[in-house]
């Protein structure tokens, strides 16, 4: 079973990978289309939380101030979002918006919140704290490998899709299997698909590009502060690193690093060096299954983020989808 998707109320949807510009190109579209009242909806499960705002690239105040933003600095760290509630809170919104005559522009990369939205999601056990803490015990253990071979005894298709690295994927599928004795694949039902909003993909023609655009946003995190900016979030001393919001690129990896000790001066070139690349390698990595989903949706327009006239391009799709909304 699944829920239900229905029809979206009109809007335009920009996605893209980490470090893309989604964040340029949408308040461009929000100066362009400014007759239409853009309103901007994240769909980013980084930039909900309160307090985490240079690592997840948080659009400033003064760039938020250039047009309505929605679901950033909703919940505190120590809270929890899903992929259900987010389709909940971005339905009531895009009716809200729609409703005052103005236009809602979806912006993000949490591939898996605008999959809620568009399809529906399947209906799934409910997150287990007992098997969860079960789970991290056993990959303190055993190591995240081991849990991985045992996801592909129980469930191989999930285990192939599943990156050996992925441990907030294997440890749900474990958690799924464990508390309904299925495997999470069989939750996956065939539904129907019915085609997204318009929804513009900003995807790289060279993969190199975006990577050295990672790697400089990354070093440019640390300069702005990132380490103090985690060093204060542990001090609160309600957070642990095993928190989704704790578990968001960048924040996991200087996390680990400042608990177990390897971090223990911030103005160490070598250890920070070292930590920045771990930082960067994961960046990549989630640059990489982001594209991976948006493959995944075939009706997407694709906009070379590292063409130089790409902001252009975005514009002239932008006005084009807008126009065809006013007068379908």
């Amino acid at each position: 079973m699944s829920s239900p998707n229905t029809a979206l109320p009109p809007c335009l949807c920009l996605a893209g990978p980490t470090a893309a510009g989604k964040t340029a190109a949408a308040l461009a579209i929000a100066d362009a289309l400014h007759h239409d009242g853009i309103e901007i909806i994240s769909v980013d499960s980084a930039l909900i939380y309160r307090g985490m705002d240079i690592g997840t690239a948080k659009p400033t105040l003064a760039e938020r101030a250039q047009a309505p933003h929605h679901l950033i600095d909703i919940l505190d760290p120590a809270q929890s979002y899903s992929a259900a509630a987010f389709a909940s809170d971005a339905k009531r919104l895009l009716t809200d918006i729609t409703a005052r005559g103005r236009l809602p522009l979806l912006v993000g990369g949490t591939m898996l919140y605008f999959k809620a939205l568009f399809d529906g999601l399947d209906d799934m056990p409910a997150a287990n704290a007992e098997v969860r803490a079960d789970l991290t015990r056993q990959v303190q253990r055993e190591g995240l490998a081991a849990l991985h071979r045992e996801l592909a005894r129980v469930d191989p298709l999930t285990a192939q899709r599943l990156p050996a690295t992925d441990a907030q994927r294997i440890h749900r599928a474990l958690e799924v299997y464990r508390v309904s004795g299925r495997a999470l694949s069989s939750f996956h039902s065939d539904k129907t698909r019915t085609p997204p909003p318009p929804l513009l993909s900003l995807e790289p023609r060279e993969r190199a590009w975006l990577h050295q655009r990672i790697a400089q946003r990354m070093q440019g995190m640390v300069s702005q502060g990132l380490i103090t900016e985690v060093q204060t979030l542990m001090q609160r001393g309600d957070l642990n690193g095993d928190l989704p919001s704790m578990r968001c690129v960048g924040y996991r990896q200087i996390w680990e690093a400042l608990e177990t000790g390897e971090l223990t001066d911030p103005t160490d070139p070598k250890a920070l060096g070292a930590l920045s690349e771990r930082c960067i390698a994961a960046t990549r990595q989630l640059a990489k299954r982001q594209l991976t989903w948006l493959r995944h949706i075939p009706e997407r327009h694709i906009v070379a983020c590292d063409d130089p006239d790409a902001i252009a391009q975005v514009l002239v799709w932008a006005t084009t989808q807008a126009a065809r909304l006013r007068h379908p």
